[in-house]
């Protein structure tokens, strides 16, 4: 696949390039109100600045790991903008708390879109919180990008998925434990849509590869109260646990996992929703040794991921750290720009077309847009968390994984969708 690369240092010449091309192909950048065709939602572009909007939980049990996702987005912006902006134009953030709850998320993204008139929006973090607004960005045709890892088995022709996929994280995270021979799995999730259909997609992993589910709970997101389902856990003779918990769910959890006695020597967990700020929220006296997948971590090596590394900690302290949503969620605002740049215009169907085989040189690594899909190739990486409260990639893919949002690669996955 061809594509344009950008480097963090470089996004200004190379968008610069990207929209004389685009130009000299569309009779020049569009400006004025640009708007979806029959979309009744128009973005304001008539003057200096575009408006974006920042959707994430800012408050409730989900900010825990959304307010970092926010920073990120508001540090991309202003790294564009002191690069020139977008087609000459600086960006705006307009920030909208979701609260963590799904309804206010749908009303927040409507407001984004037809009072702020955002050019694009950028947040979301559950799964539930991203089906509550996607009808809302199609039925406006504006365009969404989520940042966070998510269970697949979805295609919108207005968002773009920039975080993981479930071939790019759960099924490598089950190709890991199966070579570690960790086969006989208990699952433990909140209750709603990601850890539901993931685990719907593991036990079908589980059952094709000589492994076998020994154990399933949920707990309702937020939830507290895990003494009886770590009592489960103990008692099935699982050789380790597969985590979908979300949000502060996991602090409740992993104290009531020590307080059982369970270890990641004893009974290794892996998770798909801690990161590092989640880490440093449970504390590493709860988590040294366990599992992650993910794409990105603090310490993946890189120039460009030393560079934001540094540019987050200038801006928000030396101790917070950088974690795969956000990292996902920065990497998703110069894509954008960098599409936009392509289109020679703010126009919605423009910007999506002109997405196939973009690239940027992301703190996790070369990323590239695919089209087809609107998900992004990413590198699958394994970690372990370690005493310091980083968490060190003990495994990865090699090279980027192209996005299989419906598994259609897998056979045992027939029938999911």
């Amino acid at each position: 696949m061809s594509g344009l690369s950008i480097s963090r240092r470089g996004l200004l010449t190379g968008l610069s390039v990207l929209g004389t091309s685009a130009a000299l192909g569309a009779c020049g950048a569009k400006t004025g109100s640009d708007t979806s065709a029959a979309s009744g939602a128009k973005a304001d572009t008539s003057g200096d600045t575009v408006k974006v909007g920042l959707l994430n939980s800012l408050s409730g049990t989900m900010a825990i790991s959304e307010v970092t996702v926010h920073n990120a987005l508001l540090l991309a912006v202003k790294e564009i903008n002191a690069a020139g902006g977008v087609l000459g134009k600086k960006l705006k953030p307009v920030s909208q708390d979701g609260a963590s709850d799904w309804p206010t998320f749908a009303e927040k993204a409507q407001t984004l879109i037809t009072e702020d008139k955002v050019v694009a929006t950028f947040g979301c973090w559950t799964s539930a919180s991203r089906k509550a607004v996607k009808p809302v960005f199609e039925r406006n045709k504006s365009l969404l990008f989520y940042p966070v890892q998510y269970e697949g088995l979805e295609q919108s022709p207005y968002i773009f998925y920039v975080g993981a996929t479930t071939n790019q994280q759960i099924v490598p995270g089950l190709d890991y434990l199966k070579k570690q021979g960790l086969t006989r799995l208990y699952l433990v999730g909140s209750d709603y849509v990601f850890p539901r259909t993931a685990n719907k997609e593991i036990r079908a992993y589980a059952k094709a590869n000589g492994m076998e589910v020994v154990g399933e709970d949920y707990a309702p997101l937020g939830s507290t109260e895990f003494s009886t389902i770590v009592n489960k856990v103990k008692d099935a003779g699982a050789d380790a646990v597969f985590n979908t918990l979300n949000g502060d769910s996991n602090v409740a959890f992993f104290k009531e996992y020590k307080s059982a006695g369970l270890t990641a020597k004893s009974l290794p967990v892996l998770s798909v929703s801690i990161a590092e700020e989640e880490v440093k929220s449970i504390g590493t006296q709860y988590l040294e040794g366990q599992l992650t997948a993910w794409n990105y971590y603090q310490t993946t090596p890189g120039a460009a991921n030393a560079e934001f590394v540094k540019a987050y900690q200038a801006a928000y302290g030396k101790d917070k750290p950088t974690s795969d949503p956000m990292e996902a969620a920065y990497t998703s605002v110069h894509l954008w720009a960098a599409m936009v740049e392509k289109a020679g215009s703010f126009d919605v169907e423009e910007v999506k077309a002109a997405a196939d085989g973009i690239t940027f040189d992301a703190p996790e690594g070369k990323v590239t847009v695919d089209g087809a899909t609107q998900h992004v190739h990413k590198t699958a990486r394994i970690g372990k968390v370690g005493a310091n409260g980083l968490i060190t990639e003990v495994w990865n893919s090699g090279a980027p994984i192209k996005p299989d949002p419906y598994l259609k690669g897998y056979d045992w996955a027939s029938g999911l969708s």
